[in-house]
C-alpha cells in the first residue's frame, strides 16, 4: 500500500510539494511493481476547509467551483509528472463523505469523541471564524515569529490559536477575537498509550521521524474536531448533522481520505470488496509519503483515529463496519526543499509551479533533480544552476550519451543486437556483466529503505563504469573481428539495458526511449492518464481521476536482468536528453524576480483594500 499526501485544492502545487510527496512515493510504487508485489497508490485533492473558503471569496467564486478546478489543474500536473497512481480522487465525493462519517460514527461509540467547548478564532469584520493556519503570530513555547494557529514550524509543537501571543490574521490584518463554541473532540489521550506503543514497535524509520512522533506524546491533549464552517462533510449525529454551520475539520476527514479512496477504487474494479486485502490484512503493510510538516497528522491522529475505530484504546470498544484497520508500517517524511536559499510560499511568490517547469523542461530532467538533490533526510535547495548542471553533465552528457554510443555502434555495425560469442569473451566483459547484474540487489535495498538518492547515486555509478568499459574496449577500433565487436557491442548494451531497469523507478519516460533504442518493443514502463469519472453515488457530480495499467509481465517489466534479444533491430538513434542552455539559468532567476515582485505588489494591493475597507467600517 503506497498512501500519498493529499495536496490541498486552494491553487496549484510547486516543486516543494513534489518533492516531498510525489516524486518519492512513484519511485517506491514503480519499484515494488517490478519486483513483482501487488501495488495499491492513492491520493486525491483535499477540498474542504476554511482556506478554501478564503481563497474562493477572493477569486469570486464559490468552493465547489475553486475545489473544481484546482483539482483538474493538479490532476494534470501529477499525471504528466508521471506519478503512477492506481487512483487519485479527491474528498468531495459521496463515498468520501460516507466513509469518514462511518469512522465518525464509530470512533464516537467506542466512546473516543466525546463533546466539549473551545475557543476559536472570529473575523471582527465578517463574523466568520478564521482558519488556525491563517492566524499568525509569536509561538508561546519556543517565541519562534509567524507560528501557525495550529503548529509551530520552528519547533514543531501543536498549539491552539488563541495560545499564540499577539494572534493576527493573515487574511486582513486585523486581532482576531476569540468566542467559546461547542465541538466534538477526538480523545487522544485515552488513545496516547496505544499510539506511543504502535511507535515504540517501528523498524526501519528514518530516525528524525521517528524521534519528533515519539515526542508529540510528552504533552497530548484532546482535539477539536469541528469547525464553525458551512463547507466540509456535515457531522452525522442528530442535531449537527442538518446545521449548516457546523462541518468536520478538514484534517480529521483528509487522512481518512486514504481509506476512501482505496473503497472508490475498489468500487470502480468490480469488486467493492477488494480494498479489505489493503486494509483488513496485517501482513499487507502501508506506507504513507508526505513532507515533514505533515508527520503529526499521520503518526499522531491518524493512528489515532484508527485505534479509536478498532476499539483499541484505554475505553475499549470494538470495530465498526469497516473492520479492523492496520496502523501505518511506515511513516516516510522528507525535509523541506527551499528555493534559491528561500522557503517556497505560494502567497509570498516563493515558487516554482509544476506546470511551468513542466513546460519548459523535459520532465525526467525534473524527476531527475527531484531525486537526486530533493529533502530526502535533510533539507535541500532548488537552485536553477545546480538543474542545468545535473541535467547537462549526467543524464545528457553521461547515461544519455552513453545510450546513444551504443545504440549508434550497433546500427552502423550490425543493424541489429549482435549474438555474444563465448569464445571471444574476456574476463573484464564478464566482470561488467557480473557488476551489472548485481546491482539489482544492492540499488533494490538501498530503495526497500528509502534512501533513494544513494539507490540513484549507485545507479549512476553504474553508468560511470560502462562509459569506463566503452573506452576501455575501443569498439570502434575493432576493424577485423565482427564476432569480438559483436560481443562488446552485445556486452555493452546488456550492462545498458540493466542500468535502464534500475534508473526505470526515477525515469519511466526516458526508460522507454531506452528500451525502445535498443529494439525493445511494446510497454516498458507504464505511464498513468487521466480518465473522466461520474460520482458512484451521484452521477450528476464529475471529476478526473489520474489511474493507470501497471501490470507485471505485460506493461512492467521485473527488477532483474533480461536478456536483450539477440536479432531486435537497432536504428541510428535519436538523443534521450538534450542539454539545456546556459543562459537558461539567468531567464529564469530573471522571471523568478519579476513574477514575486509582481505577487508581492499584488498581495500589498489587497491587504490594503482590506484595510482601507475595515477602516471604512470602523467611521
Amino acid at each position: 500500500m503506497v498512501n500519498v499526501a493529499w495536496p490541498y485544492a486552494n491553487g496549484p502545487r510547486h516543486i516543494g510539494h513534489v518533492a516531498g510527496f510525489g516524486v518519492p512515493s512513484d519511485v517506491y510504487a514503480r519499484y515494488q511493481r517490478m519486483k513483482g508485489n501487488d501495488v495499491l497508490m492513492v491520493s486525491g485533492t483535499d477540498e474542504h476547509g476554511t482556506p478554501i473558503l478564503v481563497e474562493a471569496d477572493k477569486e469570486g467564486v464559490s468552493p465547489q467551483e475553486l475545489a473544481d478546478r484546482y483539482n483538474r489543474v493538479i490532476a494534470n500536473d501529477l499525471c504528466n509528472l508521471g506519478l503512477s497512481y492506481d487512483l487519485f480522487t479527491r474528498t468531495t465525493t459521496k463515498n468520501h463523505e460516507h466513509v469518514v462519517q462511518e469512522m465518525f460514527r464509530q470512533c464516537l461509540a467506542n466512546g473516543y469523541i466525546y463533546k466539549g467547548t473551545q475557543k476559536v478564532a472570529i473575523s471582527p469584520s465578517t463574523g466568520r471564524t478564521l482558519p488556525d493556519r491563517y492566524i499568525e503570530g509569536e509561538c508561546p513555547i519556543c517565541h519562534a515569529q509567524g507560528a501557525r494557529g495550529d503548529q509551530c514550524d520552528n519547533c514543531g509543537n501543536e498549539l491552539d490559536p488563541d495560545e499564540l501571543i499577539n494572534p493576527v490574521s493573515k487574511i486582513n490584518g486585523e486581532t482576531p477575537i476569540f468566542q467559546e463554541t461547542e465541538h466534538y473532540f477526538l480523545d487522544l489521550p485515552a488513545l496516547a498509550e496505544a499510539n506511543l506503543a504502535w511507535l515504540k514497535t517501528r523498524k526501519g524509520w528514518r530516525q528524525n521521524v521517528l524521534n519528533f512522533s515519539i515526542g508529540l506524546f510528552k504533552e497530548v491533549k484532546p482535539r477539536a474536531i469541528t469547525r464553525d464552517i458551512d463547507w466540509g462533510i456535515p457531522v452525522p449525529v442528530p442535531g449537527w448533522v442538518d446545521n449548516p454551520n457546523k462541518r468536520l475539520y478538514v484534517w480529521f476527514d483528509a487522512v481518512i481520505g486514504y481509506l476512501s479512496a482505496s473503497i472508490e477504487w475498489a468500487r470502480r474494479s468490480g469488486d467493492p470488496e477488494a480494498w479489505r486485502a489493503w486494509w483488513n490484512d496485517p501482513e499487507t503493510p502501508g506506507y504513507y509519503f508526505m513532507g515533514k510538516d505533515n508527520i503529526t497528522f499521520h503518526s499522531q491522529i491518524w493512528p489515532s483515529e484508527m485505534l479509536a475505530y478498532n476499539g483499541e484504546g484505554s475505553k475499549g470498544g470494538e470495530p465498526g463496519e469497516l473492520g479492523h484497520l492496520d496502523l501505518p508500517e511506515q511513516v516516510v517524511a522528507s525535509e523541506f526543499m527551499t528555493m534559491e536559499g528561500k522557503k517556497f510560499s505560494s502567497s509570498r511568490g516563493i515558487v516554482i509551479y509544476v506546470k511551468d517547469i513542466l513546460s519548459r523542461y523535459p520532465v525526467d530532467a525534473v524527476r531527475y533533480y527531484i531525486s537526486a538533490a530533493g529533502p530526502e533526510s535533510s533539507d535541500s535547495d532548488f537552485t536553477w544552476a545546480e538543474f542545468v548542471r545535473q541535467n547537462n553533465e549526467v543524464l545528457a552528457a553521461s547515461w544519455g550519451n552513453l545510450v546513444n554510443r551504443v545504440a549508434n555502434l550497433i546500427a552502423k555495425n550490425f543493424g541489429e543486437i549482435p549474438p555474444m560469442v563465448e569464445a571471444k569473451m574476456t574476463d573484464e566483459d564478464r566482470a561488467l556483466l557480473a557488476q551489472s547484474a548485481a546491482a539489482f540487489d544492492t540499488i533494490g535495498s538501498l530503495i526497500e529503505q528509502h534512501r533513494q538518492k544513494n539507490a540513484l547515486n549507485d545507479a549512476m555509478a553504474l553508468v560511470g563504469d560502462i562509459n569506463k568499459y566503452i573506452s576501455a574496449t575501443e569498439p570502434w577500433k575493432i576493424k577485423d573481428d565482427p564476432e569480438r565487436l559483436g560481443t562488446v557491442l552485445h556486452v555493452a548494451a546488456q550492462a545498458v539495458s540493466d542500468a535502464n531497469h534500475m534508473l526505470a523507478p526515477f525515469l519511466p519516460h526516458s526508460a522507454q526511449k531506452v528500451w525502445e533504442a535498443l529494439g525493445g518493443e511494446g510497454v516498458f514502463s507504464p505511464l498513468p492518464h487521466i480518465e473522466e469519472v461520474s460520482d458512484l453515488d451521484d452521477p450528476d457530480f464529475k471529476y478526473p481521476v489520474i489511474t493507470g495499467h501497471y501490470v507485471l509481465g505485460e506493461t512492467v517489466h521485473p527488477w532483474k536482468s533480461e536478456p536483450i534479444v539477440v536479432g531486435a533491430k537497432v536504428a541510428k538513434p535519436s538523443p534521450i536528453f538534450a542539454k539545456i542552455p546556459p543562459e537558461a539559468v539567468d531567464e529564469e532567476l530573471a522571471r523568478f524576480e519579476a513574477d514575486l515582485k509582481a505577487r508581492r505588489e499584488a498581495e500589498q494591493a489587497r491587504l490594503d483594500a482590506e484595510k482601507a475597507k475595515l477602516a471604512a467600517g470602523e467611521e
